[in-house]
């Protein structure tokens, strides 16, 4: 067996899926991009890549 494409146009794979009469039921919604976010900045905060200027540089 070889692969002969890849689809990876979102509407492409819905008509296929849909022709097919296939359904999609994920055992568990994902969780909103917020807080999947939020929780990644709690495992690693942001360590200050950019500190304030010196003020001689700051008009």
């Amino acid at each position: 067996m070889r692969v002969v494409a890849f689809l990876t146009e979102h509407a492409v794979v819905d008509r296929i899926i849909e022709h097919l009469k296939l359904a999609f039921v994920a055992a568990k919604p994902p969780p909103p991009q917020a807080s999947l976010q939020e929780l990644l900045w709690e495992a690693d905060p942001p360590a200050g890549f950019f500190p304030d200027p010196p003020a001689e540089y700051v008009s």
